[in-house]
């Protein structure tokens, strides 16, 4: 996609995304950066848009998701920062917080290995926090394929990561 293309497109969006932004952030200067980054990525996906059959709904969604990051982004920063000041951290607490990060690093690995459709749809779905409605106007799937995508994935996750699982438990 040209840049002229691009502009004609995407630019118009800004108002809508900027209220979206807004009313998730409530900080002008917040929903401001979020907008400006979300046009960065499109900029660099945009040999990629040209497939979307609704290009107004893809930007909200990635814009929701934007924000929502930087909701729990700034949400971890109190967290740790509170953690910092605790007096005794619990260990157990620990182990767990640990053991979860690991699985998900596995869990991430084993997504990749995934179709690019069931990759796709996976990752609209449990890491961009997406509707079955958006994931249908992201993709131009039909929502019982979807459905079917996102259970042969899981199902496929699930089998991969018990083997791994397995076989570290009977390394030790």
């Amino acid at each position: 996609m040209d840049a002229e293309t691009f502009k004609q497109r995407y630019i118009p969006l800004h108002k809508k995304l900027f209220r979206v932004a807004f009313r998730l952030l409530e900080d002008s200067s917040d929903a401001e950066d979020a907008v400006q980054e979300t046009y960065v990525k499109l900029w660099e996906k945009r040999n990629e848009l040209e497939i979307l059959r609704n290009p107004e709904s893809f930007c909200i969604v990635m814009i929701r998701n934007l924000c929502m990051d930087m909701l729990r982004s700034a949400r971890n920063r109190t967290d740790s920062f509170e953690t910092v000041f605790k007096d005794k951290p619990d260990e157990t607490s620990l182990i767990g917080d640990i053991e979860t990060k690991e699985s998900l690093t596995i869990i991430e690995q084993l997504v990749r290995t995934l179709p690019e459709q069931q990759q796709l749809v996976f990752n609209l779905r449990h890491r961009d926090d997406c509707s079955l409605e958006e994931i249908e106007e992201i993709t131009g799937l039909s929502a019982v394929n979807i459905r079917v995508i996102l259970s042969r994935g899981r199902k496929n996750i699930k089998e991969q990561y018990n083997l791994i699982y397995c076989n570290e438990t009977y390394r030790y």
